[in-house]
């Protein structure tokens, strides 16, 4: 009888790693004791996805390890403690009707069959995990011995004494605050927050997290917890403790359903007291297939084009918040490949890729962005990604770049595409680099779209059927926000771009050396098919994807009146 291939060599048969990416993962395991797939995820070698499909393939089943995972309350709550422990099982997270199973045996079929039978669901499907049966005991013992809600460990820590000193112990999880942090923590990630909010008042600390850009109020907590919070907020993020005066920034990563989250936490000293800022950096949501990103099809058609165009500086637009980050991301996902060295300086990196060289740089020893350029154009990259020109010796090494043969992608904060030319010849870049270096500008903003599960139709009145382009005997249904369990009852769930896409051709090249103004320009462009912010943003009303409210509050509408 044949033996069984072995997993690496599997690996490298189906084309997912090379002998010598197998030879290092082996050494590594050695070194460490960790499982094969876990190690050519952390190398980079494959990404989570492939791992979890190509270990599934071989064996059978996936595996992971559950040290210092943040406890999912939805989870643990379908099976009882009892239950767990006598089986030696554990819900790892719960998202939609998918319930993760930590087992050390996932091919136990009669354990699963009971697991059916016990739930305290009957909807829910499960997914077994190969996890080491030391970690699972371990998870039961801390995570089901410890109140884990919100307002539990709120009742908890207001009838009971909260020992700072003891917030950085070993033993974590007997420390009320230490759960409250991570359980806040967990419902911002859950509800797909960007960033948490902890601002302390005078008498209390609001709670707020930025959801679709939005800031909502989701808690209020007295101000007693405050000294507490502040506390493990530092001891998580490494921030000095006796530091109370001066800004301070730092980052931590915690595991949170299943997946390694990031977090960057900036503190501010005020009148109150420190407020903190967490903004949530998700991989899993931070690189997003262009396909995926919900552009126009003629905003994506337009993108693709401009991608193809071998060297020159490609510049996306907007104010912070709008999503360039992301759609740069995408882009270089799109042409990231093991022939194309590519290479990035980020104010901070946010989003590890692999075979990508990220940089991030550094105002306080010298590692400037246009330092930072001179440097990468000596480490023969193909393509350049610049987190933001600001000044004007980073323009100019940036078009020095585009200039000689190299792919630039950079940000630049401007309202609008056609904006963009008058900031740049303000930065100092004479209009004859900019003709025939640019190839393209892409202004983004992202705007609400509306909840699918609750969204209610209606006929515009006379002034709404003007700003969406209606003719007097045409007869059109928008759409407005109501609120349901499924949005929180905000009428708004999750958000779409909002794209102007301007391709540089000749002509607009001609007009940028005879200097033309915008209007000019913008004539131009239109013949070229550009549709502005506003007409984009109306594009999608009359489509029934979110509301002229909503649009009015991320574009100018008043330029269609």
């Amino acid at each position: 009888m044949a033996q069984p291939m072995r997993l690496g060599d599997k690996l490298i048969h189906e084309g997912y790693i090379n002998a010598d990416q197998l030879r290092i993962a082996l050494t590594e395991q050695r070194r460490t004791g960790k499982k094969l797939g876990e190690i050519f995820v952390y190398l980079g070698f494959m990404t989570e996805e492939q791992s979890r499909e190509a270990v599934g393939e071989s064996t059978g089943y996936d595996s992971m390890s559950i040290k210092g995972i943040v406890p999912d309350l939805s989870a643990l709550a379908t099976l009882t403690e009892t239950f767990a422990r006598a089986n030696q099982i554990l819900p790892i997270s719960l998202r939609d009707d998918l319930l993760k199973l930590a087992m050390s045996n996932p091919e136990d079929i009669l354990l699963l069959d009971k697991v059916r039978r016990n739930l305290k669901r009957s909807d829910l499907r499960l997914q077994p995990v190969l996890v080491a049966e030391s970690e699972i005991q371990f998870a039961i013992d801390h995570y089901y011995g410890y109140e884990l809600s919100i307002d539990g460990i709120l009742n908890e820590l207001e009838t009971g004494q909260v020992d700072i000193h003891a917030l950085s112990e070993t033993d974590e999880y007997s420390q009320p605050m230490v759960r409250l942090v991570d359980s806040l923590l967990t419902d911002a990630v859950k509800r797909e927050a960007s960033d948490i909010h902890f601002e302390p008042e005078e008498y209390y600390v609001r709670v707020r997290y930025r959801i679709d850009g939005v800031l909502q109020e989701v808690r209020l907590l007295h101000k007693s917890l405050w000294s507490g919070l502040v506390v493990r907020l530092k001891v998580i993020s490494s921030l000095d403790l006796t530091d109370q005066r001066l800004p301070q920034d730092g980052h931590m990563d915690l595991v949170v359903m299943g997946r390694r989250i990031d977090f960057r936490v900036s503190s501010l000293p005020g009148t109150q007291g420190e407020n903190f800022v967490l903004r949530i950096l998700d991989r899993e949501k931070g690189i997003v297939p262009l396909d995926a990103l919900g552009l126009d099809p003629d905003a994506y058609q337009e993108v693709k084009i401009m991608m193809s165009r071998p060297n020159g500086i490609f510049l996306v637009t907007g104010p912070t918040g709008s999503g360039k980050t992301t759609t740069l991301y995408s882009i270089l996902n799109e042409v990231n490949d093991v022939g194309v060295n590519i290479m990035t300086l980020e104010d901070p990196v946010e989003y590890p890729m692999s075979l990508i060289r990220q940089t991030a740089v550094n105002d306080d020893i010298g590692l400037t962005f246009a330092r930072g350029i001179r440097a990468l154009l000596r480490q023969d990259p193909d393509i350049i990604l610049i987190g933001e020109i600001r000044d004007t010796e980073t323009a100019e090494m940036a078009f020095r770049a585009a200039m000689t043969g190299h792919q630039v992608f950079a940000t630049l904060h401007t309202n609008s595409a056609l904006g963009t030319i008058p900031r740049l010849l303000d930065i100092g870049v004479p209009s004859t680099v900019l003709a025939g270096n640019i190839i393209g500008i892409v202004a983004q903003r992202l705007a609400r779209k509306l909840c699918p599960h609750c969204k209610q139709p209606y006929t515009p009145d006379a002034f709404e059927a003007q700003l969406v382009g209606l003719e007097d005997n045409e007869h059109a249904v928008l759409y407005k926000a109501v609120g349901c369990d499924k949005c929180n009852d905000i009428g708004y769930k999750g958000r779409l771009a909002i794209l102007e896409t301007l391709r540089f051709t000749n002509e607009i090249d001609d007009l940028l050396l005879d200097e033309a103004p915008t209007h000019v320009l913008l004539k131009q462009a239109k013949k070229q098919g550009f549709r502005t912010l506003t007409e984009s943003a109306v594009s999608w009303v009359r489509r029934g994807e979110t509301t002229l409210d909503e649009i009015s509050r991320v574009v100018n509408l008043t330029e269609l009146i």
